[in-house]
């Protein structure tokens, strides 16, 4: 029997590999075994099932209901692919158990999913990941025939996005949307976002364009993260039809990145700064501000100008969402275009980004551009760089202790006033430069992060960070 791991936001594997449907039944019934064991207060025995456009993922979903209901859970099935954070919404929306997405996100077409959500409305914390794991194979897998479920209303096929969209459109000022006449385009890049704007736009004055919206399970040759080196396509089109703003989507539309409506590639860390900027001095709006330690220092900046409470995480959303759950969080944010907001679920939601973003740019009625460049003024330039590269895991820890232990005087010329430790080794300057390193969870692969007031000088970085992983 293939050995089933769950990783930062659920279980992944290579389809046809060790992502066949005889490993999905066990997780699926490990898991109703788990949610039967673990009841939760004033929450019902109903899930949610949904899934993404990659290859079967609509019959792993089916088997995973079919499953579910055979455990005596009344499932909601989605009709169509969807979004994750559609999912995660509904679950907290009719007090549910939880739920489970069949997607792999942004990996490759050959990968899947199974991202297992809690009743919470947010990512399974990992001891409930790891308790199920436990409970594989504990059971014999028990179905139900879909046909039977369907009939019998254990199953219960319906599209999920009309209240989830509704929902969305009451956290903004969609009047001000609506009345705005913005040009928006969307990157898909071939994910389960593709349409959701123009379900959420239509009859309103605002334009929108997808871009890359076809149902293709090999992505168009691309993986679907919003990366710059996957915006190709779109760049062209843009450059050749201006629009206001693009927002890309991942795969299941948790994840964003961006670009000008002239197809200029924006880094997360902008969007990001415009989406505190419109929370605090547009809306008006306070609280505490959580970001991942690999955020731009530009975040701190801002928190500090305006009095704000700035709580900094491990890196994973998981960490996020749990500062989150606690209240009072204004916004939570990750390098990798994770956003959460308040009044919403402990998740990361892209098509609620989109919609805030078109929020600002309708309150502030200036080019976007103008936006970053007011921030900068403000602030100070802000650019940033990662390389991921190949190094051991059996050295992994011994290049911690020395970076830890022997950390650089200086970045570039600024003094080094702060090591941080507690995921990877991070070093501060005193004018907000900052070098990070940190490795994969389960590959032998090193990630080296660093920010500094130019591209030249973050380059410059990044090779110091190379550097000292020659020294063990």
């Amino acid at each position: 029997m293939a050995k089933i791991k769950f990783g930062t936001d659920g279980w992944r594997a290579v389809i046809a590999e060790d992502f066949t449907f005889e490993n999905v039944s066990r997780v699926a019934q490990a898991t109703a075994n788990y949610w039967l064991a673990n009841p939760i207060a004033g929450v019902t025995k109903k899930a949610v099932v949904g899934y993404d456009r990659r290859f079967l993922s609509d019959q792993f979903a089916r088997r995973t209901a079919e499953i579910l209901a055979a455990n005596g859970f009344t499932v909601t099935l989605t009709n169509c692919p969807t979004p994750t954070p559609a999912v995660s919404w509904t679950v907290k929306q009719q007090c549910g158990i939880g739920g489970v997405m069949l997607t792999a996100s942004h990996n490759p077409a050959v990968f899947n999913g199974f991202k297992l959500k809690a009743w919470f409305g947010g990512s399974a914390p990992p001891e409930v990941c790891s308790a199920v794991e436990t409970l594989l194979d504990a059971e014999p897998v028990k179905s139900i025939p879909f046909a039977e479920a369907l009939n019998g209303g254990q199953i219960i096929v319906r599209d999920i996005r009309a209240p989830y969209f509704a929902a969305l459109k009451k956290l903004a000022d969609f009047p001000l949307i609506a009345k705005s006449r913005l040009k928006f385009a969307h990157e898909a890049l071939f994910g389960v976002g593709a349409g959701c704007f123009e379900g959420l736009l239509g009859g309103t004055t605002c334009q929108v364009t997808t871009i890359n919206a076809v149902h293709d399970p090999f992505f168009g040759g691309i993986n679907p993260e919003p990366i710059a080196k996957n915006y190709g396509r779109s760049m062209a089109y843009l450059a050749k039809h201006p629009h206001d703003l693009c927002l890309v989507t991942d795969g299941d539309a948790d994840r964003v990145g961006g670009m000008d409506g002239r197809g200029r590639p924006l880094s997360t860390h902008q969007l990001i700064c415009l989406l505190l900027h419109h929370y605090v001095v547009n809306k008006g709006m306070k609280g505490r501000v959580v970001k991942a330690l690999t955020t731009t220092s530009m975040v701190d900046k801002f928190c500090a100008a305006h009095g704000l409470e700035l709580i900094e995480t491990g890196v994973g959303f998981k960490f996020i969402a749990s500062e989150i759950i606690k209240g009072g969080v204004l916004l939570g944010f990750e390098e990798s275009g994770g956003i959460g907001f308040p009044g919403h679920i402990p998740e990361r939601d892209g098509i609620l980004a989109g919609l805030m973003l078109l929020e600002l740019l309708a309150t502030e009625r200036k080019p976007l551009n103008n936006l970053l460049i007011q921030l900068e003024k403000q602030f100070g330039p802000h650019r940033y760089g990662r390389i991921d590269t190949h190094f051991p895991l059996e050295k992994r820890a011994a290049l911690m202790e020395f970076c830890k232990s022997n950390p650089p005087a200086k970045l570039l010329k600024s003094p080094v006033v702060d090591v941080k430790s507690y995921d990877g080794v991070k070093f501060c300057a005193e004018d907000g430069t900052w070098l990070m390193l940190r490795g994969s969870g389960t590959e032998p692969i090193l990630r080296i992060y660093a920010e500094a007031k130019s591209d030249a000088d973050a380059q410059k970085l990044l090779k110091l960070g190379v550097n000292l992983t020659r020294e063990v």
